[in-house]
């Protein structure tokens, strides 16, 4: 071991000038009271930069905006067949469509055309920006009609009235993450159609962590009603026939 020198005083080694192996440490100002106790071996310092690195690396994730989303679908990288919607930057895969998942959004989407015959648009699983880097594509969105035409703008958040995910594998993420995204964009009206259960979840009042007003509609003589056209009144017998 080597010997303590006096503070300010460099450190040596207990052999004299000259001798081969002799060197000299000069106190550091980051160490004024003289070199740490805790010292770490070169290889193992390079050893754990890697390490890091490779944890930073795995941890990180590339994020979209909805133009580069959009270009994807142009050059082929995103084929017309894939099932995919934009979630806060990553191009999430959608559920399949099962028999019943289908059968109950075509019931809703005859029921709400007829009773909302020009008065709104019933746009079946089309897509709606709620922000740059989010386009998601619920089954059903009551929106708006309006000037400029959709051909020439695509529906963003203040057209739509309602939006409606029909859920049969999909339930808790619809339960969850899709209403915490719709309610903190501030869509009116949520609805959660339960393939399984034959009942609909209403969420209204929306607010940054999800919905104030929650109601569950079920059972063989329940209807659901529209906030925005209370006129239009749904029957569940209808709706899950």
């Amino acid at each position: 071991m080597s010997a303590r020198a006096a503070p300010g005083q460099p450190c040596s080694r207990e052999r004299a000038p000259g001798e081969p192996g002799a060197y000299t440490v000069y106190p550091s100002r980051d160490f004024p009271k003289g070199p740490p106790s805790r010292y770490m071996l070169l290889d193992e310092a390079n050893w754990m930069g890697r390490q890091n690195m490779a944890i930073e690396v795995a941890a990180a994730r590339r994020l979209f905006t909805r133009e580069e989303y959009h270009r994807m679908a142009e050059v082929g990288i995103l084929k017309p067949a894939d099932r995919v919607e934009l979630i806060r930057g990553e191009i999430v895969e959608m559920s399949p469509i099962g028999r019943r998942h289908y059968a109950f959004v075509n019931n809703l989407s005859h029921l709400l055309i007829m009773g909302l015959a020009g008065r709104a648009i019933v746009a079946v699983q089309g897509p709606i920006v709620l922000a740059d880097d989010t386009e998601p594509e619920p089954d059903l969105a009551v929106i708006r009609r309006r000037l400029p035409p959709y051909k020439d703008r695509e529906a963003h958040t203040e057209d739509a009235f309602l939006l409606i995910e029909v859920a049969e594998s999909s339930l808790a993420y619809d339960r969850s993450t899709k209403l915490r995204l719709y309610a903190a964009a501030g869509i009116p009206e949520y609805w959660v159609v339960d393939c399984v259960a034959e009942s609909i979840g209403v969420y209204r009042t929306p607010h940054p962590d999800g919905y104030r007003d929650v109601a569950r509609v079920a059972g063989p003589t329940a209807r659901v009603v529209l906030q925005a056209f209370p006129d239009v009144a749904l029957a569940l017998t209808e709706i899950f026939a």
